[in-house]
Formats: C-alpha cells, structure tokens, sequence
C-alpha cells in the first residue's frame, strides 16, 4: 500500500537532492546517487519492510510522471476532444509504465534497502 506522506516527501528530496548533487559531485552518477539515497529514506520511513520500500521509493520516483501524464490528459482533452483524450491517455500510461520501470533501479533499490533495515514495523 502507498503511504503518500513519506512519497511526496521523498519526490521533493529526489528534485532537491539531485539537483545538488548534479552541480557539486557529477551530473550523471550524482544525480543516481540522489535518487538512490532518497529511496532509502523512503524505504526506512515507511517500516512495510522489502517490498513496501520497493514499491513506496518506486512510486516516490514515479510521482512527477504520474503528474505529467494527468496533465497530458487534460490538456489532451481540452485542445483535442475526444482524440486529445486517446492521445494523452495512451502518451500517459505509456509514460508512466516506463517511468516505474526506470525507477525501480534507482530509487527502488533503495527503497528496498531502507525497507530491509527498518523491518515490518508490525
């Protein structure tokens, strides 16, 4: 299950941190190691172990996609009716199945390991 408090707190830290990163260590290995440190936070602040670290820092990763594609629906509705529609909706699932794939390596890892460390939580 999705705890959408620790997933919008770990998407803004994956905005800030990568940013920071990408500017005082490298742009492509700071920008992952980022990614990777703010799914272990979001991993260690959910407490549903492996899988719910995984999936939380993965959805954390997949936020501003998931954001992107509604807004590509809407505005695919507003200037294109009912084609618009089809369009943004295919255009944003599209996005967003590929957006968890990706996220999955870099912030699922993560995730998956700050799960681990802070166990069930039950």
């Amino acid at each position: 299950m999705v705890k959408w408090g620790p997933v919008i707190v770990g998407f803004i830290l994956a905005l800030v941190l990568a940013n920071l990163f990408a500017i005082y260590v490298n742009a492509y290995w700071g920008v992952n190691l980022a990614l990777f440190i703010s799914g272990f936070i979001v991993g260690l602040w959910v407490h549903e172990g492996i899988l719910g670290g995984l999936w939380n820092a993965t959805v954390a990763g997949a936020f501003g996609s998931i954001i992107l594609a509604i807004l590509l629906i809407i505005g695919g509705t507003i200037f294109g009716g009912l084609a618009g529609l089809a369009a943004g909706l295919v255009t944003g699932i599209t996005l967003v199945i590929v957006s968890l794939i990706l996220n999955v390596v870099f912030m699922g890892v993560g995730g998956a390991i700050g799960g681990l460390l802070s166990g069930s939580g039950k």
